[in-house]
């Protein structure tokens, strides 16, 4: 997979080959719960903002207008977490996940009739259905939630697909490896939550 895309990264132009390359040092890092990740988020999230758009995938770049903002809050709120001693990882009920899941499949109905509407999007539901996702999956991140890597994972199997069918292949590549990489993340936080629960008893 890794020699895949730095082939792929060889025939595509300087913004995309900088979203994909700090796209997945913003993911290393934050699975290794470094708070530098936000760093490189932020400037990946830069890249995508113009590469959606180019695209014609509207709500992949207002998402990445919030993944920069986002990047902000999260250094901020990791940069304070830090110094409180440790990142101290929490989960949300199965009751709370069931409406945020039905308020993402609701919204990305209704945002996608506007696409359909108002825009060339190309994907109006796929593209509302993955921005709602993400959006909230980052939220989760900032939190120090367990269950964002799961939203993750069905986020970027949609944004691969999407990416695939534009004919950008890296992105796709690179989407499509952060489903494998939410998924040892979830098991890294998963174990690291359970340790933080037994310190505490």
């Amino acid at each position: 997979m890794i020699e895949a895309l730095l082939r792929a990264l060889a025939d595509i132009g300087p913004v995309e080959a900088v979203g994909v390359v700090l796209g997945y040092a913003y993911v290393l890092l934050i699975y290794r719960g470094n708070r530098l990740g936000w760093v490189a988020g932020g400037i990946s999230s830069v890249a995508y903002v113009y590469l959606a758009a180019r695209s014609h995938l509207p709500m992949q770049s207002t998402l990445n207008v919030y993944y920069v903002l986002m990047s902000v809050y999260g250094w901020i709120h990791w940069t304070r977490s830090a110094r409180q001693d440790a990142l101290q990882l929490s989960r949300w009920p199965l009751r709370r996940h069931g409406i945020a899941i039905l308020a993402i499949v609701l919204t990305s109905a209704l945002v996608s009739r506007l696409l359909q509407r108002e825009t060339q999007a190309a994907w109006p539901f796929l593209d509302s259905l993955a921005t709602c996702t993400s959006l909230f999956a980052t939220w989760l991140v900032s939190r120090l939630k367990l269950e964002n890597w799961l939203y993750w994972i069905g986020a970027d199997c949609v944004t691969a697909f999407m990416f695939g069918a534009q004919g950008h292949a890296p992105s796709a590549l690179m989407y499509g490896s952060y489903t494998l990489i939410a998924a040892f993340g979830f098991r890294a936080w998963l174990r690291r939550y359970r340790l933080q629960a037994a310190s505490r008893e």
